[in-house]
């Protein structure tokens, strides 16, 4: 296979695919997502299958249990999928919607409508059950898309390539509305990122090498899914328990995402309340911290020294930097010097500093008195999301439905001409 001709008919058939899809009416494509929670409820064995074979290869490889947990799918999993799937189906399309229609002196009704963004290539890495998520809401937005998935999640990604082709011929749409990536050759990505005449979006996903790769040599508009070095801040105004449930929650409840704290900030006055309960907690399931020396304090057995590289660090794994600081104005600035604009949380019952977080902290979501990991499309409402944007443009934060189209302007008159 000639990888520059195959990407080139990946692109040219998801085009041409992307031109019947815009136009297909929400019956459609709703029925098209109908049919693919069916099938994700049928077919979980045959899924299955095809992911312990990419489990055992990860096992074999030696990858992290962090790595091997974003990889693996289980019944469970697959049936949350399915009902994420249904949930955008319910959810209203929002191509075609008209808004701001406003009457010119001239007479001329001018307003904006919402289309879909054409053709859309997501090069991501580990989790398989993105592949569901990225092909359900390109479809019910009306874009077409190309799938490269990571080499470790390849018989998966093909599992599920199957089924959404299924799905989408069930529905009378075009199946290369949805393709995957069938090679792991790493010269497609370099091909993907020259498809400029095919393809009008690529979103990256996944570790800060792919997404720094992607930026620097795609000659295609490019909205990055950056690497998530999320903070937790509690407050000296903070309830002692419930910054120790949500500073765990942020980081344990699933340490290899985006979304899981990488690093605790607590305020001075609170720490003799705080850190020895959070330490002792975060000993039981084998959380390492990594702390400043004031942290190290309270454990000097039990925690290690925290470096320079430790502050900006995306560890995706059970380890979490800790750090002492004298008042929240030393907090607030060690975000936005280490912060990568992903997902940030203060916990305090003092409403005029939380206000004041709020403002000042610039991520894609802010949170008070709440887990990092509600930084989440499903959990936001948005029924799923194809990642969490970290570029400033027309999408910030999870990306949904709607920001998967864009509004062109439109115009009603009755014969005016421009004098």
């Amino acid at each position: 296979m000639k990888t520059a001709s195959y990407v080139t008919r990946l692109g040219l058939d998801a085009r041409e695919a992307g031109y019947q899809l815009a136009t297909a009416p929400s019956i459609l494509k709703n029925k098209m997502l109908t049919s693919l929670a069916r099938l994700l409820r049928e077919r979980t064995e045959e899924v299955l299958a095809a992911n312990t074979e990419d489990i055992r290869a990860a096992e074999e490889q030696q990858l992290s249990n962090a790595m091997i947990d974003r990889l693996r799918l289980t019944t469970e999993r697959l049936e949350a999928l399915a009902g994420s799937v249904e949930e955008i189906a319910a959810l209203p399309d929002p191509v075609g919607q008209v808004s701001q229609m406003t009457l010119r002196p001239n007479g001329l009704q001018v307003g904006r409508m919402r289309i879909p963004l054409g053709v859309v290539a997501f090069i991501y890495e580990s989790r398989p059950n993105v592949t569901i998520d990225a092909a359900a809401l390109c479809v019910k937005s009306g874009n077409a898309v190309i799938l490269r998935g990571g080499k470790e999640a390849l018989h998966s990604n093909l599992a599920f390539a199957t089924l959404t082709s299924k799905a989408l011929t069930e529905a009378g749409l075009p199946p290369k509305a949805v393709q995957v990536v069938e090679t792991t050759d790493r010269a497609v990505v370099e091909e993907l990122l020259k498809q400029k005449e095919t393809i009008n979006l690529i979103i990256p996903r996944g570790g800060e090498g792919l997404i720094r790769y992607v930026d620097e040599n795609s000659q295609v508009p490019v909205i990055k899914h950056y690497k998530g070095v999320c903070h937790v801040y509690v407050d000296k105004d903070a309830d002692p328990d419930k910054a120790l449930a949500i500073a765990m929650n942020s980081k344990v409840q699933r340490p290899g995402v985006c979304n899981a704290a990488e690093t605790l900030l607590v305020h001075q006055d609170i720490a003799d309340r705080f850190l020895p309960a959070f330490i002792k907690e975060a000993r039981t399931c084998s959380l390492e911290l990594r702390g400043c020396p004031r942290t190290c304090a309270y454990n000097p057995e039990g925690i290690v020294p925290a470096t320079d590289d430790d502050w900006p660090a995306e560890y995706l794994d059970l380890i979490l930097a800790v750090k002492v600081v004298d008042n929240y104005g030393e907090a607030v600035a060690h975000i936005q010097r280490y912060g990568s604009e992903h997902t940030d949380v203060i916990v305090t019952e003092n409403y005029t500093t939380a206000h004041d977080f709020i403002r000042s902290v610039q991520s894609s979501l802010v949170l008070v008195n709440a887990s990092t990991r509600f930084n989440d499309g499903g959990q936001l409402g948005l029924g799923a999301e194809i990642g969490i944007s970290t570029t400033k443009l027309h999408a910030f934060g999870p990306m949904g439905l709607e920001h998967l189209t864009i509004e062109k302007h439109i115009a009603y008159g009755d014969g005016q001409i421009r004098e």
